[in-house]
């Protein structure tokens, strides 16, 4: 049998946390269910990571490296405003529709165990995505495409409560979801909201 490397190895212990968490919940994560799941030992799992937290911290920094500079990318793009809008829109339902337990995970371990260092980086992801879709409705704005009325602070927050109620969709219909529906309904609603 061939050996996986400590990348894969790293990336098949993440998901696996995702996955405990997303279907038996935090409360059944442990080492042991987490070696049983992907078939290794506890010993193996600590060889790739020094602790459950280390893993945590490292799911966390994947959300950071794929996700926020993902959007980034949109953001800054040469589209126009409503095209970077639904893009971002998209790819953030996307995201949390395939990376299902990382919400839950995000913030159950920041709230639970009052870690600084955790709640700063979850920090840095909110207001990252929020300033992020700001300047996206600025640009709008400035481009008399959108309503200059609407404060694009507020309506940035009123944005975050999307992938809130996402999750809250995925987890009451068991991961049952329609993702281009609920992109299509949420970008109809913002552009109606922004309508001059």
């Amino acid at each position: 049998m061939k050996r996986e490397s400590t990348e894969t190895r790293q990336a098949q212990i993440k998901q696996a946390v995702l996955d405990i968490i997303y279907a038996d919940g935090l409360k059944n994560l442990s080492t042991r269910n987490l070696a049983k799941r992907i078939g290794m030992s506890e010993a193996t799992i600590f060889r790739h990571f020094a602790s459950k937290q280390e893993i945590v911290l490292a799911i966390i920094k994947d959300v950071k490296h794929d996700f926020i500079d993902a959007l980034k990318e949109i953001a800054y793009s040469k589209s126009a405003p409503e095209d970077k809008l639904k893009l971002f829109l998209c790819k953030t339902v996307k995201y949390l529709t395939e990376n299902k337990g990382i919400t839950m995970l995000m913030f159950s371990e920041a709230s639970h165990n009052n870690d600084s260092e955790l709640k700063n980086i979850l920090n840095q992801i909110f207001n990252s995505q929020k300033n992020l879709v700001c300047k996206i409705f600025a640009e709008g704005i400035a481009d008399e495409i959108w309503d200059k009325n609407i404060p694009t602070e507020n309506l940035a927050m009123l944005y975050m409560g999307i992938p809130v109620s996402l999750n809250i969709e995925l987890i009451l219909n068991n991961g049952v979801f329609h993702m281009d529906n609920f992109c299509n309904k949420m970008m109809s609603l913002l552009l109606k909201i922004l309508q001059v």
